[in-house]
């Protein structure tokens, strides 16, 4: 059985259904309303899910004594999570025979919980990962089955890193499962010592202060990609910044230091920052010089200043 919601989730359920892996059902989270319309939206498992025919459920939560009932009855051999977005009760974890197992976006136990991406561009990791493990009650706290590395690029954004990552984790997930049938797989007990949190972002977080360092910035710009964005400003003037990179100008934090049709460049607390993508609010993602054809903006400007 499948537990998964969203196109991190997909990768596997796509790789489990290649390595022809029987899946007796699929899990993921209640539809929920998305765009201006407000109109419920399926996720992306329960999409493929549905075109392959594939039993679908959809529990409010997965403690839920009817849900439980109906594993209980399923009967599945294995549990396999990626991404499902509820921790799952003792009394679920215990009904397949070989348990249950969750493929994890970091390298455990560094960044344990629900934003490991993000905070691994944040804090300049080199690599980053993807580990299988065995579910407990705590959370992400089982024992490692396996694990694979992958180098954190300079360029990367969370949203570059998140697909890499759902690849690997999907092939990774089979060379669990096909571990796990040849009793090749031995469960590794994590150091708690070594232990971190990722906390789930908060859209704040994305508001920039200039009053940072250049390099600061860029990362934050590169992590919170594609939510909650890097950003100034807020209401309809609010602009994220979706692609930038740091130099070494100097100026009063926020000031324009340069706005040519290749960039606008903006003092930060240390060295300066060369937007070069932007979203104005209502608008598309643009480029500096489409934003600079419509917008007035001289050097010396303000760009953003965040308001005490």
């Amino acid at each position: 059985m499948f537990m998964g919601t969203p196109e991190f989730a997909l990768a596997s359920l796509k790789k489990l259904a290649e390595n022809k892996e029987n899946i007796i059902a699929v899990v993921c989270q209640p539809d929920k309303p998305k765009g201006r319309g407000q109109k419920l939206e399926s996720c992306p498992s329960k999409k493929w899910a549905q075109e392959n025919k594939i039993k679908v459920l959809q529990p409010e939560k997965s403690r839920d004594r009817d849900f439980v009932d109906q594993i209980r009855k399923l009967n599945p051999d294995l549990i396999v999570v990626a991404s499902f977005g509820q921790i799952l009760p003792k009394e679920l974890i215990e009904i397949p025979r070989h348990g249950a197992i969750n493929i994890h976006s970091s390298l455990l136990p560094k960044y344990r919980g629900a934003s490991p991406i993000a905070y691994a561009i944040l804090n300049r990791d080199q690599e980053t990962g993807v580990t299988s493990m065995q579910i407990t009650e705590k959370l992400d706290a089982g024992p490692i089955l396996l694990q694979r590395a992958i180098a954190i690029q300079p360029n990367d954004t969370a949203a570059t890193l998140h697909d890499k990552l759902a690849e690997l984790g999907a092939e990774l997930l089979v060379e669990t499962i096909n571990g796990i049938k040849a009793g090749t797989v031995k469960p590794l007990p994590q150091d708690e010592s070594k232990a971190s949190y990722a906390r789930m972002l908060k859209k704040e977080q994305g508001l920039i202060n200039w009053q940072e360092p250049a390099e600061t910035i860029w990362q934050k710009v590169k992590a919170f990609n594609p939510w909650p964005a890097a950003y100034v400003g807020e209401g309809e003037h609010l602009i994220k910044i979706w692609r930038a990179e740091p130099a070494s100008g100097k100026g009063e934090p926020g000031r324009v230091l340069e706005a040519h049709n290749k960039w606008i460049e903006a003092a930060c607390g240390k060295g300066s920052l060369r937007i070069f993508e932007l979203q104005p609010a209502g608008k598309k993602k643009m480029s500096a010089e489409a934003f600079l054809a419509g917008h007035q903006l001289h050097p010396g400007d303000q760009f953003g200043i965040r308001k005490k």
